[in-house]
């Protein structure tokens, strides 16, 4: 099937990249054109892992096309999905900016040719593919097509996978004609008995906020299981595997931390809050999660001025991990946008290491910042360190190396990767996320 993607960001590249995967000739359009270039040498603008080897193979075997020609990819396209940012308002009101989604749609609409899908794959609101119908059909009365909705489930780090193997397909369609289109497009995933899961357009643009806004509730919950624990000496850890063995509850998303953010979690769960106050409703869980997770990131910091005998005027701090995940270079809400600049703000010299952020987070955090060739670098001459995002190589340090490198031996696991007694063991005083 002849495919164009509108967008090369993250959702675009990785699920054009993986529909070429399937046999699909796939063109991705972008109107940044350094980008496409850099696209066509083979330069990938993000970290993904197995991205950058499936965009080069599906090129050379002419499945995958990069290029700026909006007119000619959309007129022999049977299927254009729109896969543009819909970033926060810059109100700050929770609103999904969805200009970028109108302007693609009244770029598309002269030239469609021929009957054609257009599948909003970005995360919208409810009612965003009736309007991009709407534009389409204002443009373009004569034009064939149908919207349908199809929300993008990948988790940054292991999208590849989430792609070919997923749990599960949502389309939103209100056609016949429209359904087979999306079923063509994702047969190959019917020999793995892939559920599609067909529904109204409206439930479908819904499916994908409800989705995050749940596992963010998640996040929160357990944050806040953490807090009691510590008040009361019990250990979170053990309470987390205790009631994810339970089928109803999953151990999924029950891991204590310093607080979700990422390009979804934290933009869904306002936009979904705002989506219920436009309908008249309230989504009280959710708005709670948000409130939870904001302290959450604030209780990390007086973590870790506690561990510091009350203050971090004067301290060196070295920080290991900066993204919110690891796996990725995303810095978009990463809880040490929070935690750092409030640690410097108090007089810390901070010392940080990341295994692929640290390009993004020089542009992000204050200048004050330390970038280290590496865990051990950071640690040197370090008061203490603070473990932030659980990346596999940070996951295995030799403690006893650290200890001689660094000038005060306080460990602070904000990811609780490591057992306290091995720490202890090494001659640090150990703190963990709701572990007594």
């Amino acid at each position: 099937m002849n495919i164009t993607m509108i967008g090369t960001g993250y959702v675009g590249l990785v699920t054009g990249t993986c529909l070429a995967e399937f046999g699909h000739h796939v063109i991705c359009i972008d109107k940044d054109t350094a980008k496409i270039d850099k696209l066509n040498r083979g330069v990938i603008p993000i970290y993904e892992p197995g991205l950058e080897a499936m965009v080069a193979k599906n090129v050379q075997e002419q499945h995958l096309f990069f290029s700026s020609d909006l007119p000619s990819a959309v007129a022999s396209a049977e299927a254009v999905f729109i896969a543009v940012g819909t970033p926060s308002s810059r109100r700050g009101d929770g609103y999904a900016d969805l200009s970028y989604i109108y302007d693609a749609s009244r770029e598309i609409a002269p030239h469609l040719n021929g009957y054609t899908v257009i599948i909003d794959k970005s995360t919208v609101p409810v009612g965003t593919a009736r309007q991009v119908a709407r534009i389409i059909h204002e443009v373009n009365p004569a034009a064939d097509f149908d919207v349908a909705s199809n929300p993008e489930f990948l988790r940054e780090g292991a999208a590849i996978t989430d792609f070919m193997r997923p749990d599960r397909v949502v389309i939103g369609v209100s056609t016949e004609r429209a359904e087979t289109v999306l079923r063509e497009i994702y047969q190959p995933l019917f020999l793995r008995e892939t559920p599609i899961v067909k529904t109204s357009i409206e439930t479908a643009e819904l499916t994908k906020y409800a989705a995050n806004a749940f596992l963010a509730t998640k996040i929160s919950f357990i944050n806040e299981m953490a807090v009691l624990c510590e008040a009361i000496g019990a250990d979170v850890v053990a309470l987390a595997k205790g009631i994810g063995m339970d089928g109803r509850i999953g151990g999924k998303f029950l891991h204590p931390g310093p607080g979700y953010g990422g390009s979804c979690f934290p933009k869904d769960t306002l936009a979904l809050m705002r989506i219920a106050q436009e309908n008249g409703q309230s989504l009280r869980i959710v708005e709670a999660a948000v409130e939870a997770n904001a302290a959450q990131k604030a209780k990390m910091v007086k973590k870790i001025r506690d561990m510091l005998e009350g203050t971090e005027a004067g301290k060196t701090i070295a920080v290991l991990g900066l993204t919110f995940k690891p796996e990725t270079d995303d810095m978009r809400d990463s809880p040490s946008l929070t935690i750092v600049p409030a640690l410097l703000e108090k007089g810390a010299v901070i010392r940080a290491h990341d295994p692929q952020g640290m390009e993004e987070a020089r542009q992000l955090l204050p200048n004050g910042v330390i970038y280290a060739e590496n865990a051990y670098d950071a640690c040197q001459g370090a008061d203490a360190v603070v473990l932030m995002t659980e990346w596999n190589q940070y996951r295995a340090l030799d403690l006893e190396r650290l200890s001689e490198l660094m000038r005060q031996r306080v460990f602070i696991d904000l990811r609780n990767v490591y057992q306290p007694e091995r720490v202890k063991a090494a001659g640090f005083v150990y703190c963990g996320v709701g572990r007594s």
